[in-house]
């Protein structure tokens, strides 16, 4: 399963919407899928760390960080308890440090740019409300799914290709 998003965007073209190019591919899961749990916080990674602390089987957290290019928003402890509470992968608009560390990791990541510097946690953000980057609304959820051809959103799970 890596070029998932090209078959979907062909078998359901009226079903999907595509995020604009804008993401890199981080993790060790070149593409991942699931139901999207959403953050919208901006250089502060408070509720990013809180939600993949909770049991995230089959599920993307989606993080709008406003496109952010000064502070991660996730890195390799936080990641590290995505991979133990079973989440399928983050997606970022912003950015994420530790990228050799998560390469290595069971879950896909995919975000704008990598830079050292952490956040303040001062528990500022919105948890589980629609974000939009990219010409896509992400909505809680709803299916998302990545690979290093892009992203695609569906209101509705879709059959997986093979």
């Amino acid at each position: 399963m890596t070029d998932i998003t090209p078959d979907l965007c062909d078998l359901h073209a009226d079903l999907v919407r595509v995020l604009e190019p804008m993401l890199v591919n981080y993790g060790g899961c070149e593409a991942f899928s699931g139901e999207i749990v959403t953050v919208k916080c901006f250089e502060d990674n408070s509720l990013v760390k809180e939600q993949l602390n909770t049991p995230g089987a089959d599920k993307v957290l989606v993080v709008d960080g406003g496109g952010s290019m000064r502070r991660a928003l996730l890195g390799d402890m936080i990641a590290e308890s995505a991979v133990k509470q079973g989440w399928q992968g983050v997606i970022i608009y912003g950015c994420i440090r530790d990228v050799s560390a998560i390469s290595e990791m069971p879950l896909g990541v995919q975000a704008m740019a990598c830079v050292p510097v952490k956040t303040e946690k001062r528990g500022i953000g919105d948890l589980n409300v629609p974000v939009c980057f990219g010409g896509v609304t992400f909505n809680p959820g709803e299916y998302v799914y990545a690979d290093s051809n892009g992203v695609v959103v569906s209101a509705q799970p879709l059959a997986l290709p093979g």
